[in-house]
């Protein structure tokens, strides 16, 4: 039996970089728009957008994310200072998110269904490019409900993720992998369009 049982997607978790180097908790500081309106949660993939602010990436097939969301620092409707694991979107001025950028950076990830149930992938899925399932965050825990989608590993330069490895502690079967190792893709800083 598998240990520990992965039940639900939790979004993208930093574990180190692509050339084995331990990640140290390094982000980059962006604004949030004051008008953006959009919860972002620990572990969601973000978008660098004109006018320097980071928002939701919401793309599944396609897209160039600059990196992971890790928390914000905002002003609630109080005026009290507050730091948050997540952007909750309304009634907050002054956001500021922390970012993982780091274009080598490897993020562990639930395999999902597109209703966001989790499913596996084979061992063969190493190397292949997956969409994302954006998911739905908790207002609850902070934590975002985003995933790779069962069943969309291949070639496809476009999509968003690369697969990296298996994670083998969590398989539920001798080929059947409900979490892997991935990075972006396309990461934004690394794509010759700019914003």
């Amino acid at each position: 039996m598998a240990y520990p049982t992965v039940s639900a997607p939790y979004g993208f978790r930093p574990l180190n970089r692509l050339d084995g180097v331990a990640y140290a908790g390094a982000t980059r500081t962006y604004k949030i728009a004051s008008t953006y309106n959009t919860p972002i949660y620990n572990g969601d993939l973000v978008i660098l957008v004109t006018g320097g602010t980071i928002e939701k990436f919401t793309g599944t097939q396609s897209g160039s994310p600059v990196g992971v969301f890790m928390g914000c620092n905002y002003t609630n409707a109080q005026s009290q200072p507050v730091q948050a694991q997540y952007y909750p979107g309304t009634s907050v001025t002054s956001a500021s998110a922390m970012v993982v950028i780091d274009p080598t950076a490897l993020f562990q990830v639930a395999v999902t269904t597109s209703g966001s149930a989790i499913s596996s992938a084979a061992l063969a899925s190493i190397g292949s490019n997956m969409e994302v399932v954006p998911g739905t965050g908790s207002a609850t825990t902070g934590n975002s409900g985003a995933s790779v989608l069962a069943g969309s590993e291949t070639g496809t330069a476009a999509f968003p993720i690369r697969v990296v490895d298996v994670v083998y502690a969590t398989a539920t079967g001798a080929d059947a992998f409900p979490e892997l190792i991935v990075k972006i893709n396309l990461n934004q800083f690394n794509y010759t369009t700019g914003v």
